[in-house]
């Protein structure tokens, strides 16, 4: 079933806090960087995370990392780990993980990725995190679930479904979530948000304004941040696809993905009104 993505359709499943609500409450997110020359990435993924609300968000970093990071987080918080099985245990307690954007191509993300996957927590692979299994695309899908979300562009998407392109982009992300077995996000101007059992949404409101280099880190956090919150997946994806591109519209010429997470709280404000 193919629908228009349109806040009609999940306004009332939007995590707004309670009155009695509290940071744990509203969901801890996880963030994985990438090394000491690649921290910018992350960081425009966590503050998008904490932006949508979530309550509790955490930059995990490989240990050269920790000076450049430490100096430029201030409500996000940071965690060092040494290799997979370090970040496996420190990040347990998160409910949503967010690993790729400028994670590197390396044998350590793939690890990485493999041992998130053991944890609970509902996950959002971008960039480096689906390149690294390029190679091996059924080994990512085995490790898979439905509450899972992958968010690649058409290069990414291409490298990890060869010739799906060439049927149609439609086409092409309902494939791919079925194979996948997770949520899969087609992103460009008509982004394509595609659930396992077949859903759908195509998204209308796509802004020229995002064809720019890390706002698709901040579309990943703000997945991230959803999923921390209990939001089921394709809900998840669809609302922070909705209101990134909403956001980008808001702010016109001049964007740079900086610029995005603090345009969210005017999203946030309209739709909760």
């Amino acid at each position: 079933m193919t629908e228009t993505n349109h806040p009609d359709l999940w306004r009332d499943r939007i995590p707004w806090p309670a009155a009695e609500s509290h940071k744990h409450a509203r969901g801890r997110l996880g963030v994985v960087s990438g090394d000491a020359a690649h921290t910018g990435a992350a960081r425009l993924s966590a503050r998008a995370g904490l932006r949508i609300g979530a309550g509790l968000v955490k930059v995990f970093c490989p240990v050269d990392a920790t000076a450049v990071l430490a100096p430029t987080l201030e409500a996000v918080m940071l965690s060092p780990f040494v290799d997979a099985p370090e970040l496996i245990a420190t990040a347990e307690p998160m409910r949503a993980m967010v690993i790729g954007p400028a994670a590197g191509v390396t044998a350590a993300t793939r690890a990485n990725v493999r041992g998130l996957t053991m944890l609970e927590a509902k996950l959002v692979l971008d960039a480096d995190a689906l390149t690294v299994f390029a190679d091996q695309p059924e080994a990512l899908f085995d490790l898979l679930g439905p509450q899972d979300v992958l968010t690649p562009h058409e290069g990414e998407f291409g490298r990890l479904f060869p010739g799906l392109l060439a049927a149609g982009r439609e086409t092409a992300a309902a494939e791919a979530a079925k194979r996948a077995g997770c949520v899969v996000v087609l992103k460009g101007f008509e982004t394509l948000i595609a659930a396992p059992d077949g859903r759908i949404r195509i998204n209308p409101n796509g802004s020229p304004w995002l064809a720019t280099a890390g706002t698709g880190d901040v579309l990943a956090g703000m997945i991230g941040g959803l999923l921390a919150q209990g939001v089921e997946a394709f809900e998840a994806a669809s609302m922070a696809v909705w209101m990134h591109a909403d956001a980008a519209g808001r702010f016109g010429p001049g964007l740079i993905a900086e610029d995005l997470p603090d345009v969210i709280p005017a999203v946030l404000r309209d739709l909760y009104g």
